[in-house]
């Protein structure tokens, strides 16, 4: 079974600097789960052409899907898309469709500062979807969203099924035991199951339980299979309702 993975890039000087406060990126985390993608790696950049080149052909190499947040924008520091046409070495194009769509938007209003979203690089395609006025932007692998997270959220949420993969099963355990005294049935069970990840999640905060443990995997049955065997070499007295 394929799993379909993922990168996001998040583009902005106002992110690094604590101006603006990074949602997309959570936001996505989620929704990627949800479809059953695998998110490997979160980046945070400033608005640099060749960082951002840098950065999306790194990240275009290792997953199958990359999807940028900011920096796509009338102003002179939105340079995500000259940084994407970097990214794959082409040049940034007035793509005639989207120019005309903002002609008959703004009308008598228009000017270059905003035709400048018309750009994008050579050969990227326009995703259109049911209730999206603008369409979105693929190049190659390569998603570009806006960076405010109206727009991000309902540009991604019109294209979101064609992303929709096999789903995550997760089954949780939850133990008054102390993280140290379960480490070694962890790790046996985990060498036995390469299949599953399990992941241990102490709190300090709870009287109910210690810690929270999870097992995961595209294969339910590979989770039960793991969840039980772990259920047996836990102390059960010390097995919690959980939430």
């Amino acid at each position: 079974m394929q799993q379909k993975t993922a990168a996001i890039v998040v583009i902005g000087n106002e992110i690094l600097t604590g101006k603006s406060e990074d949602k997309n990126a959570s936001y996505l985390i989620g929704e990627l789960y949800t479809l059953g993608v695998a998110l490997r790696r979160i980046v945070v950049i400033a608005d640099d052409v060749n960082e951002i080149a840098r950065v999306v052909r790194e990240c275009a190499d290792g997953f199958d899907y990359v999807f940028t947040s900011g920096g796509v924008g009338p102003t002179h520091d939105d340079v995500t898309i000259e940084g994407v046409a970097r990214a794959f070495d082409r040049s940034v194009v007035r793509v005639p469709e989207l120019e005309a769509m903002l002609r008959s938007y703004f009308g008598e209003g228009i000017n270059e500062a905003r035709l400048r979203m018309a750009d994008a690089p050579d050969g990227s395609q326009l995703i259109r979807a049911e209730g999206l006025r603008w369409p979105v932007l693929a190049t190659e692998n390569v998603f570009v969203l806006p960076g405010v997270p109206e727009l991000f959220r309902s540009k991604f949420d019109a294209i979101r099924e064609r992303f929709r993969g096999e789903p995550f099963y997760t089954r949780a355990i939850y133990t008054r035991e102390d993280e140290f005294d379960i480490a070694p049935q962890l790790d046996r069970v985990a060498g036995g199951h390469p299949e599953v990840e399990i992941g241990s999640y102490p709190t300090f905060t709870r009287e109910d339980y210690r810690v929270k443990i999870t097992i995961e995997s595209k294969v339910e049955a590979a989770v039960e299979r793991a969840r039980d065997e772990l259920l047996e070499l836990l102390d059960p007295a010390a097995i919690a309702p959980g939430e």
